[in-house]
């Protein structure tokens, strides 16, 4: 294990990016300086599974060929083109976009998924004349004021209220708690398919079917969170295939860009005409983030990383399950969107796992996160199975 910095190097970084960050990230005590595929390597040279994949975003690994190329092509040729001006890679990205869903042919291009939900709670408010978004309780759509005020924990809301008044939250995966919320000023109801930050929290498919019939009863749009549950997470390229749905609005973000930064929102009929002029966005649909999209949707197609997620996503919560026993209350998620909900905090167990070379992530307290690259190998998963019947045993 040959360090891929000195020890005086990486102590030296450390204490630079502690002085200088702003503070607002609780650190782990490691410094991540290289990666490939689902693997990534700290700077002492040790190497780990990664099941963080930067919160959800490396869905084709790190350091894909294809996204490497991509980037390369697109920076020696244009790094940026305004909205403005037509260019070719931002065309190429926005048809294939506008093609992934029959109805979703309209496409808005921002930079991350907190933008995709402001601009969707805009365009939401701008087609009906309404102000009022009805989210669910656990949910979570970003940091700024708009995506915010649909964001349910106390503890992200509370140090910057007042915030953006006509939002209210009511229990996920119970439609009869939606129902006398949605009224004649209600512009959308906003929900994630799964639920990732509120502790990988599955819907089911009478609640999203019930939504989709009461924004529709109720002149209401329906806004489907795909930021993290997008591009193939869950073993459909949506989450919201899975069930069918029409959703009039969908935010994607996290693993589209492959690791660069960019955010879509997908327009359906419902949505009235946008003008010139209504939002806009200075890095939005940038050529560089166009290229590195375009890779990545060619790459899950090509590889078909889906329907690596399903089979990989039902093997892991079989086996993770079987080796937890009676040790945790649940095992939960979709594709390879996996919490394990323990009796304790996650906070040990993901110390733990690291111990072991995994790296998860927190949903909660009490819930341990895997997010790994579509592109895991089943050796890697059971890797993954190994650790963990460690970390418990």
């Amino acid at each position: 294990m040959e360090p891929l910095l000195s020890p005086a190097e990486r102590d030296a970084l450390v204490q630079a990016e502690a002085r200088h960050a702003a503070g607002v990230y609780a650190k782990r005590d490691l410094m991540l300086v290289r990666g490939r595929g689902a693997r990534v390597w700290d700077a002492r040279g040790r190497e780990y599974l990664d099941c963080v994949g930067g919160h959800g975003v490396a869905v084709v690994g790190h350091n894909h060929p294809a996204v490497v190329a991509a980037l390369r092509a697109q920076a020696e040729r244009l790094l940026i083109c305004p909205g403005s001006f037509y260019n070719d890679t931002r065309a190429h990205l926005l048809q294939r976009l506008g093609t992934l869903v029959p109805g979703l042919e309209r496409v808005f291009l921002a930079n991350s998924g907190t933008e995709a939900v402001e601009a969707a709670i805009k365009f939401a408010r701008y087609s009906t004349g309404r102000t009022e978004i009805v989210a669910a309780m656990r949910g979570f759509h970003g940091r700024t004021l708009g995506a915010l005020s649909a964001t349910w924990k106390k503890a992200y809301r509370q140090p910057f209220e007042p915030l953006v008044p006509g939002f209210k939250h009511a229990a996920f995966n119970k439609l009869a708690a939606w129902e006398p919320l949605v009224g004649d000023n209600t512009a959308a109801l906003l929900v994630e398919v799964v639920q990732g930050e509120g502790g990988v929290h599955p819907a089911t498919a009478e609640f999203l079917h019930g939504l989709q019939r009461l924004a529709r009863e109720r002149g209401a749009l329906l806004i489907v969170d795909e930021i993290q549950t997008g591009m193939g997470r869950t073993g459909r390229l949506f989450a919201f295939q899975h069930y069918d749905l029409e959703p009039d609005l969908v935010t994607v973000a996290k693993g589209l860009g492959g690791g660069v930064p960019i955010g879509a929102v997908l327009l359906g009929p419902r949505v009235r005409p946008l003008k010139p002029g209504l939002h806009g966005s200075t890095f939005g649909g940038n050529p560089l983030a166009a290229a590195a999209a375009l890779a990545v949707l060619q790459v899950l197609e090509d590889e078909d990383l889906p329907a690596r997620a399903a089979a990989l996503g039902a093997y892991l919560r079989e086996e993770l399950a079987r080796v937890s026993g009676d040790r945790v209350r649940a095992v939960r998620g979709l594709g390879l969107m996996l919490g394990i909900e323990v009796r304790r905090k996650a906070a040990p167990y993901l110390q733990a796992l690291a111990q072991h070379g995994v790296l998860a992530l927190p949903a909660g307290l009490n819930v341990v996160r895997f997010l790994p690259p579509l592109t895991l190998s089943q050796a890697e998963a059971e890797r993954i199975v190994a650790a963990w019947a460690a970390v418990v045993g």
